[in-house]
């Protein structure tokens, strides 16, 4: 099932748009919590997605971080799950049905469709993972997932 994520728009439009605003919030603000929180939210409010949010790498493994959407899972192995796939490999993974997903971490039974997009340190290690859920499955286009990474790309500026 295809969604159309912006009502009489295509996802260029809202993927530009969305950048656009992101690059906004971000710009002349230092503080890593409260832009994580302001890019979840606008990502959340833009698409209509289930649940945006991040996991941070910290204490040898993904900690929850700021989010939109119902409680989720605190505590993420880096070998566990879409997010901790997403990790190990260090590339986007989109999963058109989590069910069908090997080691899926099931924080929500809503979920059905997921995309978790690497975000990285200067040093190139991962810094954390943005983990993206839809109620629909096969929620996730390949434009999609060009303008998630490209908003990964705006938040590693800040770190």
């Amino acid at each position: 099932m295809n969604i159309s994520i912006q009502a009489g728009g295509s996802d260029r439009d809202l993927y530009d748009s969305l950048f656009d605003t992101v690059s906004a919030l971000l710009e002349g603000e230092s503080d890593l919590t409260a832009n994580l929180a302001n890019v979840s939210a606008v990502i959340k409010e833009m698409t209509r997605l289930w649940w945006v949010g991040f996991y941070l790498v910290k204490e040898g493994q993904l900690v929850l971080g700021p989010f939109q959407g119902p409680v989720a899972c605190t505590r993420i192995p880096f070998d566990k799950g879409v997010c901790g796939a997403c990790y190990s490999s260090r590339q986007t993974i989109v999963v058109e049905d989590v069910e069908k997903f090997p080691g899926h971490i099931a924080c929500s039974a809503t979920s059905r469709s997921e995309m978790v997009v690497p975000v990285f340190h200067r040093n190139g290690t991962v810094a954390m993972v943005l983990d993206l859920d839809s109620e629909y499955p096969a929620r996730f286009q390949a434009s999609d997932q060009a303008g998630m990474e490209r908003i990964a790309r705006l938040i590693e500026r800040k770190l």
